[in-house]
């Protein structure tokens, strides 16, 4: 959108956005903070569990150097110890392989969060044109990469060098030391090595970590063109939500004219306000409010009541407080419960009176609490 009518991405990425983003497979990550974080967790797996695997590998050789001559020239014996290495190996280091496999884990969760997308493995083949690769090995980002890659070698190579420099002697003395001693001190200087470059490594992380956030989040900028049209796209046209609204108003009120004529009695301003209501002992706790409206809708409730013998009341407060306090087809306040009270007792006596319920009447005096009442 933004090449077709050149507008600039300036908007930061909607939640939308980033959701398709993630499934698609892009999250934010850097190959800095995981190596980082791989590179400490196999300095401190060797650390906690170099012993055991010292042990196992010193078992293991041990073992095969007891071979007799006979058994080294037995294909079968030498197969069986071959096996028997293998798995006697295997069980000495799967702790450190699950010790990795959880710091790979680790780094991703630590920038973008657990994601698997499918869509990131299917096949496109537009990853095999030469010329968007070149494009990519020659672009800013490529340029970036390289720099980094560079800074990165100088940086480790210089920790190493002068890693190697200050412990030369030690390396050079393992030669002569028995095996016994070799074995422990050669894995005491790995957990040095292993340190010293992580150690390298945090502050390439620390400045790789917070640009491949900002580079994540300037890709997913949007235009403002973009953000108006997924929001018609989420939210529907404007037009069209206006039609639609229009059309749910126009239902719900044809369903709430239809109540009208079952209302016990209809309470008016009498120029602005109508609420109709309706109480049946056997199967509500309270009056309900089964219609109301103002103005135009007022007097179409007050017409529909008269066209089916509904008593039409006449009492300001009582209406403005019943419309402005119960929505339709809700009980009324218990506040209201007295005044409403006096209104049905009224109109079930000119009921049983048999007068006439086309005759507009009126109440005055009823009892609204002072918090229930407004003004007209």
């Amino acid at each position: 959108m933004a090449e077709d009518t050149g507008q600039e991405r300036t908007e930061e990425a909607t939640p939308r956005r980033k959701q398709q983003a993630r499934e698609k497979g892009q999250v934010p990550s850097s190959r800095e903070l995981n190596t980082m974080v791989m590179m400490l967790a196999a300095a401190a797996a060797v650390a906690l569990l170099g012993p055991g695997i010292v042990r196992g590998i010193q078992e293991i050789t041990v073992w095969n150097l007891q071979l007799s001559r006979e058994q080294i020239f037995d294909v079968n014996v030498m197969f069986s110890s071959l096996k028997e290495s293998l798995l006697h190996a295997l069980y000495s280091m799967t702790p450190f392989f699950m010790v990795m496999l959880i710091a790979a884990f680790a780094g991703p969760l630590m920038i973008g969060g657990l994601n698997f997308s499918m869509q990131s493995l299917a096949f496109k083949i537009d990853k095999l044109d030469p010329v968007k690769g070149l494009g990519r090995v020659f672009s800013v980002k490529g340029l970036v990469e390289l720099v980094k890659a560079l800074v990165k070698f100088l940086v480790i190579g210089l920790v190493a060098v002068l890693f190697l420099y200050h412990q030369f002697e030690n390396y050079l003395n393992l030669g002569n030391e028995p095996i016994s001693l070799a074995l422990p001190h050669t894995t005491k200087l790995l957990i040095w090595a292993f340190l010293t470059i992580a150690s390298s490594l945090i502050l390439i992380a620390m400045v790789d970590v917070p640009f491949q956030i900002w580079d994540y989040n300037k890709q997913l900028k949007m235009t403002f063109q973009e953000i108006k049209d997924e929001n018609k796209d989420t939210e529907g046209n404007p037009e069209v939500r206006s039609r639609v609204k229009r059309v749910q108003n126009e239902i719900a009120q044809r369903r709430m004219m239809a109540e009208v004529p079952e209302a016990d009695v209809i309470v008016t301003n009498p120029e602005h306000y109508s609420v109709a209501l309706k109480y049946d002992p056997k199967t509500m706790a309270a009056p309900v409010l089964v219609a109301k409206g103002v103005d135009i809708i007022a007097m179409q409730i007050r017409r529909i009541a008269t066209e089916n013998n509904v008593p039409i009341l006449e009492a300001p407060p009582l209406a403005r407080s019943l419309y402005h306090t119960t929505e339709i087809n809700a009980a009324i306040p218990a506040g209201l419960y007295l005044a409403v009270a006096q209104v049905l007792a009224y109109i079930f006596k000119l009921r049983k009176n048999k007068t006439s319920q086309y005759a507009n009447h009126k109440m005055k005096d009823l009892d609204i609490p002072d918090d229930l009442q407004f003004d007209s």
